[in-house]
Protein backbone atom coordinates (compact mmCIF):
# COMPACT_ATOMS: atom_id res chain seq x y z
CA UNK A 1 0.00 0.00 0.00
CA UNK A 2 3.09 2.04 0.62
CA UNK A 3 4.00 2.20 -2.92
CA UNK A 4 0.46 2.87 -4.54
CA UNK A 5 0.23 5.81 -1.86
CA UNK A 6 3.42 7.50 -3.12
CA UNK A 7 2.36 7.28 -6.48
CA UNK A 8 -1.30 8.26 -6.29
CA UNK A 9 -1.24 9.50 -2.58
CA UNK A 10 -2.84 12.97 -3.20
CA UNK A 11 -5.75 11.78 -5.18
CA UNK A 12 -6.48 9.73 -2.72
CA UNK A 13 -8.58 10.82 1.10
CA UNK A 14 -8.01 7.88 2.95
CA UNK A 15 -7.63 4.23 3.12
CA UNK A 16 -9.20 1.54 5.38
CA UNK A 17 -8.80 -2.38 5.66
CA UNK A 18 -10.69 -5.04 7.56
CA UNK A 19 -13.31 -7.70 6.81
CA UNK A 20 -16.20 -6.63 4.89
CA UNK A 21 -18.75 -9.52 4.55
CA UNK A 22 -18.48 -12.66 7.14
CA UNK A 23 -20.32 -15.59 7.10
CA UNK A 24 -19.18 -17.92 10.50
CA UNK A 25 -20.23 -21.84 10.22
CA UNK A 26 -20.93 -23.42 13.61
CA UNK A 27 -20.47 -27.08 13.33
CA UNK A 28 -21.39 -29.48 16.21
CA UNK A 29 -18.18 -31.69 15.63
CA UNK A 30 -19.81 -34.82 17.34
CA UNK A 31 -22.38 -34.77 14.66
CA UNK A 32 -20.82 -33.93 11.61
CA UNK A 33 -18.46 -37.47 11.79
CA UNK A 34 -20.02 -41.25 11.62
CA UNK A 35 -18.26 -42.14 14.27
CA UNK A 36 -19.11 -39.06 16.20
CA UNK A 37 -22.89 -39.80 15.83
CA UNK A 38 -23.13 -43.39 16.57
CA UNK A 39 -21.13 -42.30 20.14
CA UNK A 40 -24.02 -39.95 20.50
CA UNK A 41 -27.13 -42.15 19.58
CA UNK A 42 -25.34 -44.62 22.27
CA UNK A 43 -25.60 -41.51 25.03
CA UNK A 44 -28.98 -41.29 24.38
CA UNK A 45 -29.99 -44.84 24.21
CA UNK A 46 -31.23 -44.88 20.41
CA UNK A 47 -30.95 -47.62 18.55
CA UNK A 48 -29.58 -47.17 14.92
CA UNK A 49 -33.06 -48.30 13.59
CA UNK A 50 -34.51 -45.79 15.07
CA UNK A 51 -32.79 -42.74 14.41
CA UNK A 52 -34.85 -42.17 11.55
CA UNK A 53 -37.83 -41.56 13.92
CA UNK A 54 -35.92 -39.78 16.77
CA UNK A 55 -34.56 -37.80 14.39
CA UNK A 56 -38.03 -36.58 13.01
CA UNK A 57 -39.47 -36.03 15.97
CA UNK A 58 -37.10 -33.94 17.17
CA UNK A 59 -36.97 -31.61 13.81
CA UNK A 60 -40.96 -31.15 14.00
CA UNK A 61 -40.13 -30.29 17.88
CA UNK A 62 -37.71 -27.68 16.81
CA UNK A 63 -39.69 -26.16 14.09
CA UNK A 64 -42.99 -25.71 15.92
CA UNK A 65 -41.00 -24.11 18.82
CA UNK A 66 -39.71 -21.32 16.33
CA UNK A 67 -42.58 -21.20 14.03
CA UNK A 68 -44.83 -20.88 16.87
CA UNK A 69 -42.96 -18.20 18.66
CA UNK A 70 -42.33 -16.13 15.42
CA UNK A 71 -45.98 -16.42 13.98
CA UNK A 72 -47.31 -15.12 17.62
CA UNK A 73 -44.78 -12.02 17.06
CA UNK A 74 -45.60 -11.16 13.61
CA UNK A 75 -42.14 -12.24 12.84
CA UNK A 76 -42.61 -15.58 10.76
CA UNK A 77 -42.28 -15.59 6.60
CA UNK A 78 -41.64 -18.81 4.45
CA UNK A 79 -39.86 -18.27 1.16
CA UNK A 80 -41.00 -20.55 -1.59
CA UNK A 81 -38.29 -19.63 -3.84
CA UNK A 82 -34.53 -20.35 -1.73
CA UNK A 83 -32.57 -17.71 -4.55
CA UNK A 84 -35.23 -14.89 -3.15
CA UNK A 85 -32.49 -12.46 -0.87
CA UNK A 86 -33.16 -13.42 2.73
CA UNK A 87 -31.77 -10.13 3.24
CA UNK A 88 -33.85 -7.73 1.51
CA UNK A 89 -37.25 -9.98 2.62
CA UNK A 90 -36.24 -8.84 6.03
CA UNK A 91 -35.51 -5.08 5.74
CA UNK A 92 -38.70 -5.27 3.95
CA UNK A 93 -40.74 -6.97 6.28
CA UNK A 94 -39.13 -4.70 8.63
CA UNK A 95 -40.21 -1.42 7.07
CA UNK A 96 -43.59 -2.89 6.93
CA UNK A 97 -43.83 -3.34 10.71
CA UNK A 98 -41.84 -0.73 11.81
CA UNK A 99 -39.24 -2.56 13.51
CA UNK A 100 -36.13 -0.73 13.59
CA UNK A 101 -33.77 -2.89 16.57
CA UNK A 102 -34.10 -5.99 17.69
CA UNK A 103 -35.36 -9.10 15.82
CA UNK A 104 -36.86 -7.96 12.59
CA UNK A 105 -37.37 -11.35 10.64
CA UNK A 106 -37.88 -14.67 10.83
CA UNK A 107 -37.60 -16.41 7.19
CA UNK A 108 -38.57 -20.58 6.80
CA UNK A 109 -36.97 -22.30 3.45
CA UNK A 110 -36.05 -25.30 2.25
CA UNK A 111 -32.32 -25.04 1.00
CA UNK A 112 -29.47 -28.18 0.36
CA UNK A 113 -27.21 -29.33 3.35
CA UNK A 114 -25.40 -32.10 4.54
CA UNK A 115 -27.62 -34.68 7.23
CA UNK A 116 -27.15 -37.18 8.83
CA UNK A 117 -29.07 -40.55 7.96
CA UNK A 118 -28.98 -43.99 9.09
CA UNK A 119 -29.06 -46.49 5.78
CA UNK A 120 -28.10 -50.17 5.34
CA UNK A 121 -25.38 -51.66 3.81
CA UNK A 122 -25.93 -54.34 1.80
CA UNK A 123 -22.42 -55.69 1.88
CA UNK A 124 -21.94 -55.89 5.41
CA UNK A 125 -26.07 -56.85 5.99
CA UNK A 126 -26.15 -53.75 8.79
CA UNK A 127 -27.02 -50.03 9.55
CA UNK A 128 -24.62 -48.03 9.38
CA UNK A 129 -24.55 -43.64 9.88
CA UNK A 130 -24.11 -41.68 6.52
CA UNK A 131 -23.24 -37.81 5.72
CA UNK A 132 -24.84 -37.24 2.79
CA UNK A 133 -26.31 -34.98 0.53
CA UNK A 134 -30.06 -33.58 0.81
CA UNK A 135 -32.04 -31.01 1.57
CA UNK A 136 -34.88 -29.48 4.49
CA UNK A 137 -35.84 -26.61 6.14
CA UNK A 138 -33.54 -23.32 7.47
CA UNK A 139 -34.53 -20.93 9.76
CA UNK A 140 -33.04 -17.10 9.14
CA UNK A 141 -33.49 -15.05 12.04
CA UNK A 142 -32.51 -11.17 11.26
CA UNK A 143 -31.50 -8.88 14.03
CA UNK A 144 -31.15 -5.12 13.46
CA UNK A 145 -28.48 -4.47 16.00
CA UNK A 146 -27.48 -1.46 17.80
CA UNK A 147 -23.66 -2.10 17.99
CA UNK A 148 -23.48 -4.78 14.89
CA UNK A 149 -26.03 -3.86 12.12
CA UNK A 150 -28.00 -6.19 10.19
CA UNK A 151 -27.06 -10.03 11.52
CA UNK A 152 -28.05 -13.06 11.21
CA UNK A 153 -28.07 -16.49 11.87
CA UNK A 154 -29.53 -19.89 9.67
CA UNK A 155 -30.49 -22.97 11.35
CA UNK A 156 -30.49 -26.51 9.67
CA UNK A 157 -33.15 -28.07 11.18
CA UNK A 158 -32.37 -32.05 10.59
CA UNK A 159 -29.14 -32.95 12.34
CA UNK A 160 -26.41 -32.15 12.49
CA UNK A 161 -28.15 -28.68 13.33
CA UNK A 162 -25.37 -26.98 11.31
CA UNK A 163 -25.96 -23.30 11.88
CA UNK A 164 -24.36 -20.04 9.79
CA UNK A 165 -24.05 -16.19 10.88
CA UNK A 166 -23.47 -13.88 8.97
CA UNK A 167 -22.81 -10.20 9.30
CA UNK A 168 -20.98 -7.22 7.88
CA UNK A 169 -17.61 -5.45 8.69
CA UNK A 170 -18.48 -2.38 7.29
CA UNK A 171 -21.86 -1.99 8.81
CA UNK A 172 -20.24 -2.50 12.62
CA UNK A 173 -17.90 -0.09 11.64
CA UNK A 174 -20.43 2.64 11.18
CA UNK A 175 -22.30 1.75 14.02
CA UNK A 176 -18.82 1.70 16.18
CA UNK A 177 -17.95 5.67 14.41
CA UNK A 178 -21.25 6.63 15.39
CA UNK A 179 -20.74 5.65 18.84
CA UNK A 180 -17.42 7.53 18.77
CA UNK A 181 -18.65 10.07 17.16
CA UNK A 182 -16.72 10.49 13.79
CA UNK A 183 -18.58 11.59 10.99
CA UNK A 184 -19.13 9.72 8.02
CA UNK A 185 -20.43 9.40 4.44
CA UNK A 186 -21.77 6.00 3.63
CA UNK A 187 -23.16 4.19 0.02
CA UNK A 188 -23.82 0.37 0.76
CA UNK A 189 -21.12 -1.02 2.68
CA UNK A 190 -18.07 1.24 1.85
CA UNK A 191 -17.56 4.41 3.14
CA UNK A 192 -16.67 7.49 0.24
CA UNK A 193 -15.62 9.99 2.88
CA UNK A 194 -14.64 9.94 6.85
CA UNK A 195 -13.74 12.62 9.21
CA UNK A 196 -10.90 10.37 10.63
CA UNK A 197 -9.54 8.36 8.71
CA UNK A 198 -6.60 6.75 11.46
CA UNK A 199 -9.54 6.67 14.05
CA UNK A 200 -11.90 4.51 11.67
CA UNK A 201 -8.82 2.20 11.25
CA UNK A 202 -8.45 1.81 15.03
CA UNK A 203 -12.03 0.86 15.30
CA UNK A 204 -11.98 -1.78 12.63
CA UNK A 205 -9.20 -3.38 13.51
CA UNK A 206 -10.78 -3.83 17.12
CA UNK A 207 -12.84 -6.07 15.74
CA UNK A 208 -10.14 -8.58 15.62
CA UNK A 209 -9.49 -8.48 18.94
CA UNK A 210 -13.16 -9.71 19.67
CA UNK A 211 -13.87 -12.74 21.93
CA UNK A 212 -15.63 -14.72 18.56
CA UNK A 213 -16.35 -17.83 20.45
CA UNK A 214 -18.22 -16.42 22.99
CA UNK A 215 -20.23 -13.16 21.16
CA UNK A 216 -21.21 -16.39 18.48
CA UNK A 217 -22.46 -18.72 21.05
CA UNK A 218 -24.26 -15.70 22.46
CA UNK A 219 -26.12 -15.31 19.30
CA UNK A 220 -26.78 -18.86 19.11
CA UNK A 221 -28.32 -19.22 21.84
CA UNK A 222 -30.45 -15.98 21.34
CA UNK A 223 -32.22 -17.13 18.07
CA UNK A 224 -32.59 -20.64 18.99
CA UNK A 225 -32.83 -21.45 23.41
CA UNK A 226 -35.04 -24.57 22.73
CA UNK A 227 -31.79 -26.39 20.69
CA UNK A 228 -30.20 -26.91 23.93
CA UNK A 229 -33.32 -28.97 25.45
CA UNK A 230 -34.13 -30.38 22.18
CA UNK A 231 -30.16 -32.41 22.18
CA UNK A 232 -29.37 -33.57 24.98
CA UNK A 233 -26.70 -34.26 26.25
CA UNK A 234 -25.70 -30.61 24.58
CA UNK A 235 -23.39 -30.73 21.85
CA UNK A 236 -21.38 -27.02 21.71
CA UNK A 237 -20.50 -25.51 18.30
CA UNK A 238 -17.04 -25.02 17.16
CA UNK A 239 -17.04 -21.72 14.83
CA UNK A 240 -14.89 -21.30 12.03
CA UNK A 241 -14.97 -18.90 9.13
CA UNK A 242 -16.68 -20.19 5.88
CA UNK A 243 -16.62 -16.65 4.31
CA UNK A 244 -14.43 -14.39 5.11
CA UNK A 245 -13.79 -11.22 2.80
CA UNK A 246 -10.94 -9.10 3.29
CA UNK A 247 -11.41 -5.52 2.22
CA UNK A 248 -8.98 -2.65 1.11
CA UNK A 249 -11.05 0.58 0.37
CA UNK A 250 -8.87 3.37 -1.30
CA UNK A 251 -11.30 6.53 -1.81
CA UNK A 252 -10.86 8.93 -4.27
CA UNK A 253 -11.38 12.44 -3.38
CA UNK A 254 -12.88 12.87 -6.64
CA UNK A 255 -15.22 10.27 -8.99
CA UNK A 256 -13.42 12.00 -11.94
CA UNK A 257 -9.48 10.46 -10.57
CA UNK A 258 -10.91 7.24 -9.92
CA UNK A 259 -12.43 7.57 -13.58
CA UNK A 260 -9.26 8.16 -15.36
CA UNK A 261 -7.09 5.97 -13.26
CA UNK A 262 -9.44 3.00 -13.06
CA UNK A 263 -10.02 1.78 -16.96
CA UNK A 264 -5.51 1.65 -16.95
CA UNK A 265 -5.57 -0.53 -14.16
CA UNK A 266 -8.22 -2.70 -15.76
CA UNK A 267 -6.24 -2.81 -18.59
CA UNK A 268 -2.82 -3.34 -16.97
CA UNK A 269 -4.86 -6.72 -14.31
CA UNK A 270 -6.40 -8.34 -17.64
CA UNK A 271 -3.41 -7.64 -19.68
CA UNK A 272 0.41 -6.89 -18.35
CA UNK A 273 -0.37 -8.93 -15.26
CA UNK A 274 0.33 -12.63 -15.95
CA UNK A 275 -0.79 -15.37 -13.56
CA UNK A 276 2.33 -16.34 -11.74
CA UNK A 277 2.21 -13.00 -10.35
CA UNK A 278 -1.32 -13.66 -9.00
CA UNK A 279 0.10 -16.24 -7.45
CA UNK A 280 2.74 -14.59 -5.89
CA UNK A 281 0.23 -11.60 -4.82
CA UNK A 282 -1.79 -14.92 -2.87
CA UNK A 283 1.52 -15.88 -1.16
CA UNK A 284 1.89 -19.18 -3.44
CA UNK A 285 5.47 -20.09 -4.36
CA UNK A 286 6.44 -20.39 -7.49
CA UNK A 287 10.09 -21.77 -9.25
CA UNK A 288 12.94 -19.72 -9.58
CA UNK A 289 12.34 -19.08 -13.51
CA UNK A 290 8.50 -17.72 -12.52
CA UNK A 291 7.15 -20.72 -13.41
CA UNK A 292 3.91 -22.12 -10.81
CA UNK A 293 5.01 -25.28 -8.89
CA UNK A 294 3.92 -28.87 -10.08
CA UNK A 295 2.03 -29.62 -7.49
CA UNK A 296 -0.30 -26.60 -7.92
CA UNK A 297 -3.37 -28.51 -8.73
CA UNK A 298 -4.86 -25.90 -10.18
CA UNK A 299 -5.37 -22.76 -12.64
CA UNK A 300 -5.51 -18.76 -12.74
CA UNK A 301 -8.46 -17.40 -14.26
CA UNK A 302 -9.12 -13.86 -14.60
CA UNK A 303 -12.60 -12.31 -15.62
CA UNK A 304 -14.27 -8.94 -16.13
CA UNK A 305 -17.84 -8.21 -14.65
CA UNK A 306 -19.99 -4.96 -14.67
CA UNK A 307 -21.84 -4.86 -11.75
CA UNK A 308 -24.64 -2.63 -10.19
CA UNK A 309 -21.10 -0.93 -8.17
CA UNK A 310 -18.97 -0.72 -10.76
CA UNK A 311 -16.45 -2.88 -13.22
CA UNK A 312 -14.73 -5.93 -11.34
CA UNK A 313 -11.88 -7.58 -12.34
CA UNK A 314 -11.73 -11.05 -9.88
CA UNK A 315 -8.77 -13.70 -10.29
CA UNK A 316 -9.46 -17.23 -8.89
CA UNK A 317 -7.10 -19.75 -8.25
CA UNK A 318 -7.52 -23.12 -5.91
CA UNK A 319 -11.46 -21.85 -4.78
CA UNK A 320 -9.65 -18.58 -3.66
CA UNK A 321 -10.53 -15.07 -5.17
CA UNK A 322 -8.92 -11.46 -5.38
CA UNK A 323 -11.03 -8.67 -6.88
CA UNK A 324 -10.86 -5.12 -7.65
CA UNK A 325 -13.88 -3.04 -8.61
CA UNK A 326 -14.47 0.87 -8.48
CA UNK A 327 -17.04 1.18 -6.23
CA UNK A 328 -19.89 3.75 -6.88
CA UNK A 329 -16.87 5.52 -8.75
CA UNK A 330 -15.54 7.30 -6.00
CA UNK A 331 -13.74 3.93 -4.32
CA UNK A 332 -11.24 1.40 -5.45
CA UNK A 333 -12.03 -1.48 -3.70
CA UNK A 334 -9.23 -4.45 -3.62
CA UNK A 335 -11.05 -7.75 -2.06
CA UNK A 336 -9.85 -11.38 -1.34
CA UNK A 337 -12.03 -14.15 -0.24
CA UNK A 338 -9.94 -17.46 1.09
CA UNK A 339 -11.63 -20.42 1.15
CA UNK A 340 -8.76 -22.80 0.57
CA UNK A 341 -6.49 -21.76 3.20
CA UNK A 342 -4.08 -25.19 3.34
CA UNK A 343 -1.22 -23.77 1.56
CA UNK A 344 -1.32 -20.82 4.25
CA UNK A 345 1.00 -20.31 6.93
CA UNK A 346 0.97 -18.47 9.89
CA UNK A 347 3.11 -17.51 13.22
CA UNK A 348 1.26 -19.55 16.07
CA UNK A 349 1.40 -22.33 18.84
CA UNK A 350 -0.12 -25.93 18.16
CA UNK A 351 -3.21 -26.36 18.98
CA UNK A 352 -3.58 -27.65 22.83
CA UNK A 353 -0.15 -26.36 23.61
CA UNK A 354 -0.65 -23.06 24.73
CA UNK A 355 3.24 -23.03 26.79
CA UNK A 356 4.82 -24.65 23.32
CA UNK A 357 6.80 -22.10 21.26
CA UNK A 358 5.81 -20.24 18.09
CA UNK A 359 5.98 -21.40 14.76
CA UNK A 360 4.93 -21.45 11.26
CA UNK A 361 1.64 -23.68 11.21
CA UNK A 362 -1.25 -24.11 8.84
CA UNK A 363 -3.86 -21.30 9.03
CA UNK A 364 -7.01 -22.43 10.72
CA UNK A 365 -10.39 -22.21 9.63
CA UNK A 366 -11.14 -21.63 13.22
CA UNK A 367 -11.71 -18.30 14.25
CA UNK A 368 -9.30 -18.54 17.03
CA UNK A 369 -7.60 -17.39 14.00
CA UNK A 370 -9.20 -14.62 12.89
CA UNK A 371 -6.59 -12.29 13.60
CA UNK A 372 -4.25 -13.80 11.58
CA UNK A 373 -6.02 -14.39 8.60
CA UNK A 374 -6.43 -10.87 8.34
CA UNK A 375 -2.59 -10.93 8.38
CA UNK A 376 -2.61 -13.28 5.22
CA UNK A 377 -5.94 -11.16 3.67
CA UNK A 378 -3.82 -7.43 4.46
CA UNK A 379 -0.85 -8.77 2.76
CA UNK A 380 -2.79 -10.24 -0.52
CA UNK A 381 -4.06 -7.12 -0.71
CA UNK A 382 -0.83 -4.83 -0.40
CA UNK A 383 0.99 -6.93 -3.07
CA UNK A 384 -2.03 -6.28 -5.33
CA UNK A 385 -1.55 -2.89 -4.74
CA UNK A 386 1.80 -2.21 -5.45
CA UNK A 387 1.67 -3.86 -8.69
CA UNK A 388 -1.12 -1.58 -9.22
CA UNK A 389 1.43 1.25 -8.51
CA UNK A 390 3.16 0.61 -11.63
CA UNK A 391 0.03 1.31 -14.02
CA UNK A 392 -1.41 4.58 -15.13
CA UNK A 393 2.06 6.71 -16.25
CA UNK A 394 1.12 9.30 -19.53
CA UNK A 395 4.73 10.20 -19.63
CA UNK A 396 6.21 9.27 -22.98
CA UNK A 397 8.69 6.22 -22.31
CA UNK A 398 11.68 8.01 -24.63
CA UNK A 399 11.28 10.35 -21.73
CA UNK A 400 11.12 7.66 -19.05
CA UNK A 401 14.25 6.12 -20.55
CA UNK A 402 15.93 9.02 -21.43
CA UNK A 403 17.98 9.08 -18.00
CA UNK A 404 18.87 5.08 -18.08
CA UNK A 405 20.15 5.47 -21.31
CA UNK A 406 22.79 8.36 -20.39
CA UNK A 407 25.88 7.78 -17.98
CA UNK A 408 26.05 9.48 -14.68
CA UNK A 409 27.89 9.26 -11.40
CA UNK A 410 27.59 7.08 -8.07
CA UNK A 411 29.87 8.68 -5.48
CA UNK A 412 31.98 9.97 -7.59
CA UNK A 413 32.86 7.09 -10.04
CA UNK A 414 31.49 7.08 -13.43
CA UNK A 415 28.99 4.68 -13.86
CA UNK A 416 27.71 3.32 -17.41
CA UNK A 417 24.01 3.31 -19.17
CA UNK A 418 21.44 1.08 -18.80
CA UNK A 419 20.42 -0.67 -22.04
CA UNK A 420 16.95 -1.61 -22.27
CA UNK A 421 17.35 -3.35 -25.57
CA UNK A 422 20.47 -5.45 -24.59
CA UNK A 423 19.73 -8.95 -23.31
CA UNK A 424 21.91 -8.78 -20.02
CA UNK A 425 20.13 -5.66 -18.95
CA UNK A 426 16.92 -6.65 -19.64
CA UNK A 427 17.23 -10.09 -17.15
CA UNK A 428 18.76 -8.21 -14.37
CA UNK A 429 15.56 -5.48 -14.95
CA UNK A 430 13.12 -8.89 -15.07
CA UNK A 431 15.06 -10.16 -11.73
CA UNK A 432 14.61 -6.75 -9.63
CA UNK A 433 10.78 -6.44 -10.85
CA UNK A 434 9.70 -10.44 -9.59
CA UNK A 435 6.54 -9.62 -7.71
CA UNK A 436 7.85 -11.76 -4.39
CA UNK A 437 10.33 -8.86 -3.92
CA UNK A 438 7.63 -6.40 -4.15
CA UNK A 439 7.26 -6.34 -0.06
CA UNK A 440 10.51 -7.80 1.49
CA UNK A 441 13.12 -6.82 -1.18
CA UNK A 442 15.84 -8.18 -2.25
CA UNK A 443 19.34 -9.37 -1.58
CA UNK A 444 22.41 -9.61 -3.20
CA UNK A 445 22.38 -13.07 -3.25
CA UNK A 446 18.38 -13.16 -4.28
CA UNK A 447 19.83 -11.55 -7.65
CA UNK A 448 22.81 -14.35 -7.63
CA UNK A 449 20.35 -16.92 -7.75
CA UNK A 450 18.39 -15.47 -10.75
CA UNK A 451 21.28 -14.30 -13.14
CA UNK A 452 23.79 -17.07 -12.97
CA UNK A 453 22.35 -20.70 -13.44
CA UNK A 454 24.95 -22.13 -11.40
CA UNK A 455 24.99 -20.30 -8.31
CA UNK A 456 24.08 -23.00 -6.45
CA UNK A 457 26.69 -25.46 -7.30
CA UNK A 458 29.36 -22.91 -7.63
CA UNK A 459 32.49 -23.27 -5.76
CA UNK A 460 33.75 -20.69 -3.14
CA UNK A 461 35.86 -18.82 -5.62
CA UNK A 462 33.49 -18.41 -8.08
CA UNK A 463 30.18 -17.74 -5.43
CA UNK A 464 32.44 -14.82 -4.56
CA UNK A 465 32.97 -13.37 -8.29
CA UNK A 466 29.28 -13.66 -9.08
CA UNK A 467 28.51 -11.88 -5.70
CA UNK A 468 31.14 -9.06 -6.17
CA UNK A 469 29.06 -8.78 -10.42
CA UNK A 470 25.51 -7.85 -8.65
CA UNK A 471 26.86 -5.54 -6.19
CA UNK A 472 28.50 -3.83 -8.93
CA UNK A 473 24.86 -4.03 -10.99
CA UNK A 474 22.93 -2.90 -7.92
CA UNK A 475 25.70 0.08 -7.64
CA UNK A 476 24.65 0.32 -11.57
CA UNK A 477 21.16 0.44 -10.18
CA UNK A 478 20.92 2.77 -7.24
CA UNK A 479 23.23 5.38 -9.20
CA UNK A 480 19.96 5.71 -12.27
CA UNK A 481 17.72 6.10 -9.11
CA UNK A 482 16.17 2.41 -10.22
CA UNK A 483 16.62 1.05 -6.59
CA UNK A 484 17.04 1.96 -3.01
CA UNK A 485 18.59 0.43 0.11
CA UNK A 486 16.57 -0.64 2.96
CA UNK A 487 18.22 0.95 6.06
CA UNK A 488 20.26 -0.76 8.16
CA UNK A 489 19.65 -3.91 6.22
CA UNK A 490 21.74 -5.67 3.14
CA UNK A 491 17.99 -5.28 1.15
CA UNK A 492 17.32 -3.15 -1.62
CA UNK A 493 13.62 -2.24 -2.99
CA UNK A 494 12.87 -0.37 -6.24
CA UNK A 495 12.01 2.80 -5.88
CA UNK A 496 8.60 4.21 -7.22
CA UNK A 497 9.90 6.02 -9.89
CA UNK A 498 12.19 2.78 -10.65
CA UNK A 499 8.98 0.61 -10.90
CA UNK A 500 7.37 3.07 -13.57
CA UNK A 501 10.45 2.62 -15.55
CA UNK A 502 11.14 -0.61 -15.51
CA UNK A 503 7.43 -1.89 -16.12
CA UNK A 504 7.06 0.52 -18.84
CA UNK A 505 10.03 -0.85 -20.73
CA UNK A 506 9.17 -4.56 -20.06
CA UNK A 507 6.33 -4.10 -21.20
CA UNK A 508 7.58 -2.05 -24.28
CA UNK A 509 9.38 -4.97 -25.17
CA UNK A 510 6.50 -7.37 -24.98
CA UNK A 511 4.15 -5.49 -27.25
CA UNK A 512 4.21 -5.84 -31.12
CA UNK A 513 5.07 -3.12 -33.86
CA UNK A 514 1.88 -3.06 -34.86
CA UNK A 515 0.53 -2.18 -30.89
CA UNK A 516 3.81 0.10 -30.95
CA UNK A 517 2.35 1.88 -34.07
CA UNK A 518 -0.67 2.46 -32.76
CA UNK A 519 0.73 4.38 -29.67
CA UNK A 520 2.84 6.58 -31.54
Amino acid sequence: MKSFLQRFGSLVLGVLHGFDRLRLRGSKRLLCNPGGVFSFLAQVQVPLKEYKAYAKETTVALCKAIETEAQQAGLYHYLNNSQESKEETALRLAAEHGRQQGLIAVLGCVEPCQVVQVRGNRETKKLEVRIEPSKCLHYYHYYLDADYGLRYTRLQSWFPFTMHVGLNGRDWLARQMTKAGVDYRQKDNCFTWVEDWEAAQRLLDEQLTTDWASLLDGWAAESHPWLSRLVVPPVPYYWSVQEGEYATDIAFRTPEDLRRLYPRLVQYTTGPLQSTDVLRFFGYRVTKSGAPRRDLAGEVVTTIKELVEGTCVKHRVLQNGLKMYDKFGQVLRLENLLINVRDFKVFRMREGNTDGPMEYLRLRKGVADMHRRAEVGAKINERYAAALATVEDATPLGELARDLGQPTTWKGRSVRALNPLAPADVELLEAINRGEFLLNGFRNRDLRALLFADAASASPEEAKRQSGKVTRLLRLLRAHGVITKVSKTHRYQVSAEGRSKVTALLAARQASTEQLLKAA
